[in-house]
């Protein structure tokens, strides 16, 4: 097993950098605007810049040369991912999100939307080819999306189609890597303009299988396709965009002995197809109006080798077990929406309706047939915001959202719910700008999760002996979680806007909080089955502070960097097993993270970029004390451009630092050792160097 890093924390040098940097900011002074960013995923886009975000664009995806969203998120302040499978496809922010998914269907704590297509809970979609923009959005966006945005929101925008624009790329990497992808637009007509993009990524990952030989049980198969029209004329807008996934990775993670060598002999899967699309029309006049019809189809396959090892390597107390999750989600969805600007009131308004319908079949050795279930959920919203001017420079807004969700479960094993919950979201607050310079905000806002069946220990039961398995009363649900979030924040550049700066404090109070509990129970073999349940067990509390800024001492050179401090604790918290765990960090929760880099043109045709990201020491659970140690790590990258042609060299994590993206804790699984419990873990991404090559025009 890898021994814990030594290496020193460097929390105080960032600390001290963003104090230097504050201090350096107070005393510029200011006469010109703010630089506008501007976040599609807002009711009111006006105040996008009100709030804690993270904003990657296309410079900062090439920068890192990143095929998906888990490559970026550690320049993000305060926001996370847990693995345990192929990719690091669950995320927290500010330490609020769900780490893994077996049999239950998730109520997400974080939302992703693409394009408007909500593909919450499929974070293996989130690839980033002719993406033009991803926003992070910290804190509660219940206004927009509801129950599933409780701690937050990830939005990724393709190029739009009417960017008559072309690229090419075509890279090699370490690991067997390799991309082919093309991205294009035309315009069909004065009124009608369309946009294709297509990539094709593989690689062979980092897993030596030393049991059969192979360096591809970890691999990635990633296709991306992706296609808009838009239409534009007398003051209306139709946009159709189409997306189509086909992600055919391999799983083959944890090892026994606790590194990159694994011992399986049935590798597992970690698939996606996913069809998603969506139409909208919208109107400009007095009131503006717009509708979105969406839609998506998605299977997965999400299987592993229980045992992680083969037939013989203990005969005495060995066991073999596979076990395969086959997922089919349904999504369609409508919203309606009008909104109105008059004489310093400015109001939004809207309707949303949305239909989920989940089948999953489990093919696992200790069943004696498949477990089939099927989960419909149709939610019915209203939502709406008013904005108004207090005086010149003061602006306050209101908003809240009205929302129904009815569950209907049913498995085979005859269990069946229905569940109809009535839940609400809102949030208010109050924007000054006493300056075209710096801008302040505040803002109390409530978000939501839904509650639900506690499938994974309802389809175990045939398993279990039911006279000892120890379950909790009441098991079959959960109940709802909902926190308050309050923000105050503070955004101001220089004359020149060479300098920039956005920090935010935060601090969110958890109702009801929703946690996972587990079962270790014995099999007859000697083997432990580890079952997992949702319970309403704790209330807790997530505070910290956000920053971000830059800072361009020459046209030729940028400097930048964010930091993140949190601190996530149990208020009160009992686990099933009678523990005490009040006071205790929040899993998933680094209680301080931050980035540095530099971006230097160097000549006319030479471009080189380094950037250093640093991330705290956090527990991968509230059910044992395994932890990921901290970790530093090093990115850069060098490009030469000639016109439209570039070349670039790239790394990630060139110091080749050793980190976990999933731990467990609590369960032994080697029989060598007579199955005694210790920690395993999924390692991070080793370093990973290549050369990409594209045109652009």
């Amino acid at each position: 097993m890898p021994t814990r890093s030594t290496k020193p924390a460097r929390g105080p040098c960032f600390a001290t950098f963003t104090v230097t940097l504050l201090t350096i900011f107070s005393g510029l002074a200011s006469s010109t605007a703010l630089e506008e960013i501007v976040v599609s995923a807002t009711l009111r886009p006006a105040h996008g810049e009100q709030r804690s975000i993270t904003v990657f664009d296309q410079t900062a995806i090439n920068a890192r040369s990143a095929q998906h969203l888990e490559e970026l998120l550690s320049a993000a302040p305060n926001v996370n991912s847990a693995s345990g499978a192929s990719r690091g496809r669950f995320i927290q922010i500010r330490g609020v999100g769900e780490r893994s998914q077996f049999v239950e269907p998730v109520n997400a704590s974080v939302a992703m939307l693409l394009d408007g297509i909500d593909l919450t809970g499929l974070g293996a979609a989130a690839t980033t080819w002719d993406i033009q923009q991803i926003e992070i959005l910290r804190g509660p966006q219940g206004t927009l999306l509801g129950a599933n945005a409780l701690a937050g929101l990830i939005n990724l925008s393709s190029t739009a189609a009417d960017n008559s624009g072309y690229k090419l790329a075509i890279g090699a990497e370490n690991n067997g890597g390799s991309r082919l992808a093309a991205a294009g637009g035309v315009k069909l007509s004065d009124t009608i303009s369309g946009r294709l993009a297509i990539e094709q990524y593989r690689s062979d990952g980092a897993i030596n299988n030393t049991y059969l030989n192979r360096t591809d049980t970890q691999k990635k198969d990633e296709l991306t396709v992706r296609g808009g029209l838009l239409w534009q004329g007398d003051g209306q807008r139709i946009e159709a965009n189409w997306h189509f996934f086909d992600i055919d990775n391999g799983y083959d993670a944890f090892s026994l002995d606790n590194n990159r060598n694994t011992l399986s002999d049935e590798p597992g899967r970690d698939t996606l197809q996913t069809h998603a699309g969506r139409l909208k029309w919208s109107s400009q006049g007095v009131v503006n109006l717009s509708a979105q019809i969406s839609a998506a189809d998605t299977d997965t396959e999400y299987a592993y080798d229980e045992d992680w090892a083969y037939i013989g390597i203990a005969p005495a107390l060995e066991y073999s077990s596979f076990d395969t999750y086959l997922r089919d989600r349904d999504m369609h969805s409508l919203e309606v929406r009008a909104d109105r600007d008059h004489q310093g009131w400015r109001w939004t308004a809207g309707a949303y309706i949305k239909r989920e319908r989940e089948t999953l079949t489990r093919q696992y050795t200790y069943l004696e047939n498949d477990f089939n279930s099927l989960l419909t959920v149709d939610t019915g919203a209203v939502f709406g915001q008013l904005d108004f001017n207090l005086t010149d420079t003061v602006t306050g807004y209101l908003g809240g959202r009205l929302e129904q969700r009815k569950g209907d479960y049913a498995d085979s094993l005859e269990v069946k719910s229905t569940m109809t919950d009535h839940l609400w979201s809102g949030r208010l607050g109050i924007d000054w700008a006493p300056s075209s310079q710096q801008s302040f905000y505040l803002s109390v806002s409530r978000g939501v999760r839904a509650g639900g069946p506690n499938s994974t220990l309802l389809s175990s039961l045939p398993t279990l002996d039911s006279g000892e398995n120890g379950l909790p009363e009441n098991f079959a649900r959960f109940d709802e979680e909902f926190l308050i979030n309050t923000e105050l924040g503070w955004r101001w550049q220089n004359t020149e806007g060479t300098l920039q700066s956005a920090l935010t404090l935060f601090s969110m109070e958890r109702r009801d909080q929703q946690v996972k509990q587990s079962l270790n129970v014995a099999r007859e073999d000697g083997s432990t089955q580890f079952i997992e349940y949702t319970d309403n067990a704790a209330k807790g509390h997530n505070r910290g502070v956000e920053w971000g800024g830059t800072w361009s001492p020459s046209p030729a050179l940028q400097l930048k960097a964010s930091l993140g401090y949190l601190r996530a604790r149990f208020d009160t918290y009992r686990t099933a097993d009678g523990q005490d765990l009040s006071g205790r960090a929040q899993p998933q929760a680094p209680e301080w993270m931050g980035s540095a880099g530099v971006r230097w043109t160097i000549t006319e045709n030479w471009l080189a970029g380094a950037e250093f990201t640093a991330m705290d020491s956090y527990f991968f659970s509230d059910r044992h004390t395994a932890r990921s140690p901290a970790r530093q790590i090093v990115n850069a990258h060098l490009d030469w451009t000639s016109g439209n042609w570039r070349i670039s060299l790239w790394g990630r994590n060139l110091s080749d630092e050793t980190y976990y993206t999933r731990g467990f804790g609590s369960f032994g699984n080697d029989p060598r050792k007579g199955y005694i419990v210790e920690p395993y873990y999924q390692y991070g991404e080793p370093r990973t160097y290549g050369i990409t090559l594209s045109y652009d025009r």
